[in-house]
């Protein structure tokens, strides 16, 4: 029997791109679509990003062999995005974003907490990976003779600012084609790149590099979890969302996954061979992680480097204005999405304008802010999960939207859990890129790994406690709350006043 969905007027109509209206509402059957393989378009896009080689450089900083730094590469990359992958799973059994998903675990206001954490986490990576763009852009124009200074900038700033803008502004269907080609552009420039600058891998160099401690792994393997799904699991569900619920679940996690892990998998691969081979280099992507990739290259494909570079950063950033939108709502804030996305990305583009043109060492300060929201997000994660695999039953969609309803208001479960686990995620971690988090690490000479100098120092153990700690006390003390929820008749259906 032909799907009801996909018939000849619904594709034309689906061609007509306009603004989307959809904001934190329940998306309607008669407008789900899609199968889970068309995830791994917007998941894909939005990390086959030149900023992936630069993960070589970043491993092996942490004084680890190139094996070391592989291995932990591939399972922080596959681990995190797979729990994208899971919480993408409670997108198409509720068809909302992702931060109103959650008010199941945290209340519909509780749920303000992780949403506001939300907002901030994915407007810091917006404008990260806009200025990004802006400055590779103004490198490589610099190395041509083209310039490369305040108006090459403000130019590149501009483009950059707008694609991302009008992306998150116009909504899912845009974001979707967008996408599509940045998908095929980028992927198959970054195949050019990868042929060009081969011959300055010189394995004998790679393979010469001592291996480091047990502590250093982990470091580097939390690294790669918190630089790659972890910022993404708050966001996983939001283009989930619209697929029918009778979409399979393991289709859902693993065209996530896949999508999003193939792309930054092979990019470490060359990534730590590049940065093996040359100390100098690796160096460079520590200062300048687009820019230093460009100065290995040939002058007639610097142009086609930029384009693979701005497109793979626009591409993430598309995907987070976007969800930043959808995180300030759910935060409480009453304005139509499209609204929302662009006052983040007012944001984005101030932020950036502080970075490209005033900030001495702001990127590297600004990384260590957004490294530390990691914590209570990887809280939020396990929570979520840990709420997702508890239940039997989709959501009650009005339940959603009632702080009356059986999800609840504030419990105070959740908000004290996640309380807890960002407190002993912090005590765990410490951050050098910032001389004023100097105060996180109180908890590494209690509890006898060395102190804020010892070698358990920078194994980033704190993000990994905070994902345990929520996840296994979700489980053990939200199982009733659960099941009192699920025996419940379901709600009207109305969510008229979405809160």
């Amino acid at each position: 029997m032909a799907d009801p969905q996909d018939t000849p007027d619904n594709r034309a109509a689906a061609r007509q791109l306009q603004v989307e209206t959809h904001g934190l509402d329940v998306i309607a059957d008669a407008e789900r679509k899609g199968t889970p393989r068309t995830l791994f378009w917007p998941w894909f896009g939005a990390n086959v990003s030149i900023l992936g080689l630069s993960y070589g450089a970043f491993a092996l900083g942490f004084k680890i062999s190139f094996w070391q730094a592989l291995i932990s590469g591939v399972i922080g990359i596959v681990f995190s995005f797979l729990l994208c992958g899971f919480i993408a799973v409670a997108g198409k059994r509720g068809s909302a974003p992702t931060m109103v998903l959650s008010r199941a675990a945290y209340g519909v206001r509780g749920n303000r907490l992780p949403s506001v954490i939300s907002w901030v986490l994915t407007v810091g990576w917006e404008t990260v990976l806009c200025a990004l763009a802006t400055m590779a852009t103004a490198t490589v124009f610099g190395r041509l003779g083209w310039g490369g200074g305040t108006g090459t900038k403000v130019v590149a700033l501009v483009l950059v600012g707008a694609l991302t803008v009008v992306g998150g502004v116009m909504g899912f269907d845009l974001i979707m084609r967008l996408q599509t080609v940045i998908t095929v552009v980028t992927g198959v420039l970054t195949v050019v790149y990868v042929a060009l600058v081969a011959d300055h891998v010189h394995w004998s160099t790679v393979s010469a590099i001592p291996s480091g401690s047990a502590q250093q792994f982990i470091g580097a393997l939390v690294f790669m979890m918190t630089g790659f799904g972890l910022g993404w699991v708050n966001a996983a569900a939001d283009y989930s969302r619209y697929l029918p619920r009778s979409s399979s679940s393991r289709g859902v996690i693993g065209w996530t996954a896949f999508g999003a892990s193939v792309a930054p998998l092979l990019l470490l691969v060359f990534g730590l061979l590049l940065a093996g081979s040359s100390t100098d280099l690796a160096v460079g992507v520590a200062a300048d992680p687009i820019g230093a990739l460009a100065v290995i290259l040939p002058t007639w494909f610097l142009v086609p480097f930029a384009v693979v570079a701005v497109l793979g950063l626009v591409g993430g950033a598309v995907l987070d204005i976007y969800s930043s939108g959808l995180a300030l709502l759910s935060a409480g804030i009453r304005i139509p999405r499209y609204a929302a996305a662009f006052v983040d990305g007012v944001l984005m583009i101030a932020g950036s304008i502080y970075i490209v043109f005033f900030a001495d060492d702001f990127l590297g300060q600004f990384m260590g802010f957004l490294t530390t929201l990691g914590v209570p997000i990887a809280a939020w994660c396990g929570i979520m999960l840990a709420d997702l695999l508890l239940r039997r039953r989709d959501y009650d969609e009005g339940d959603l939207y009632r702080p009356t309803g059986r999800y609840g208001d504030v419990p105070l479960v959740p908000v004290l859990l996640t309380l807890a686990a960002t407190a002993l995620g912090w005590g765990l971690v410490t951050n050098s890129a910032a001389g004023w988090l100097t105060w996180q690490g109180y908890l590494l000479a209690p509890f006898g790994l060395g102190g804020k100098s010892g070698a358990w120092a920078y194994a980033n153990l704190g993000v990994l406690a905070a994902l345990a700690l929520a996840f296994l006390g979700t489980l053990a003390l939200g199982r009733a709350r659960v099941r009192a929820q699920e025996v419940q008749a379901p709600s009207p259906t109305d969510a008229g006043a979405v809160v």
